[in-house]
């Protein structure tokens, strides 16, 4: 080997050595930033431990703050089901409007049977007198055995069908989802609407319920949009193109340095 070729090796590896150097400094920079901004943070949530609690001031309508304590129950668990259907954004479309329709038939049903708990009785005792066929005069004597036995057994409905009644077009998964959560939801919104006798309070509850629902459902879809570009940082970058030219530089002599931190990931110690 002549004496220029073993100093080209040489600046080689010292180049090599240089840029790993280089390297390492950056990344020990990076850690040493992530370590004082989670100690700061870390710090900042104790402080805020520490010092005692205080509630933001109560909204002037009663049915807001009734509402308010409501969803703090109810979104979490809406929020669990909805990221669970992530292989057809049918069936989160689907889930959201299943919720929202049942959260509205709820609510009119629960307006109806106080507003109005004669009209019920007295369209069951509307008797029609004026139909006076032989069929309408038939009584059946049958058993229920042998009703049973002559028309066969007749097939329980799916409540889940009952559920999405209106809304057949849409996803049944997102439905059948959809109703397993309202069952789990359905006891807390009936109890935070009946405390309400005020019409105000009422018709605030109902509105912003509806609203939020759907505000909430819009921040989880966003949560789960799978094309965001990765974030990055300008030491990442630096180091990318640094093991780019480091390929093109290198020559066989190189495998003699030890450990090549090219992929290596590293911990962040907070110790």
């Amino acid at each position: 080997m002549s004496q220029e070729e073993e100093i080209l090796r040489d600046n080689i590896r010292q180049l090599i050595k240089h840029v790993k150097q280089k390297r390492i400094d950056e990344e020990q920079e990076v850690r040493n930033s992530l370590k004082t901004l989670m100690r700061l943070e870390l710090k900042q949530m104790l402080t805020e431990e520490a010092m005692p609690d205080q509630d933001p001031a109560p909204n002037k309508s009663t049915g807001i703050n009734v509402l308010a304590d409501l969803l703090k129950k109810i979104i979490p668990i809406q929020k669990d089901d909805f990221r669970q259907m992530t292989t057809d954004p049918e069936q989160r479309k689907s889930f959201r409007s299943h919720i929202i329709k049942a959260i509205q038939d709820t609510l009119t049903a629960v307006d109806a049977s106080t507003d109005a708990p004669a009209a019920g009785l007295a369209e069951d005792l509307d008797i029609d007198i004026v139909d006076d066929t032989d069929e309408d005069k038939f009584i059946d004597i049958r058993t229920p055995q042998e009703k049973e036995a002559e028309e066969g057994p007749e097939e329980p409905a799916d409540p889940r069908e009952e559920f999405g009644q209106g809304l057949e077009d849409l996803d049944a998964t997102g439905r059948n989802m959809a109703f397993n959560t309202f069952k789990k939801v359905e006891k807390n919104i009936i109890d935070s609407y009946d405390l309400l006798d005020n019409p105000e309070d009422q018709e605030l509850f109902y509105d912003y319920l509806i609203a939020n629902t759907k505000l909430y459902f819009d921040k989880f879809e966003d949560q789960l949009a799978i094309n965001v570009e990765e974030p990055t940082n300008q030491a990442y970058e630096d180091a990318k193109a640094q093991e780019a030219e480091e390929t093109t530089v290198a020559a066989p002599e190189t495998t003699e340095e030890p450990g090549d931190l090219g992929g290596d990931l590293f911990e962040i110690n907070l110790d």
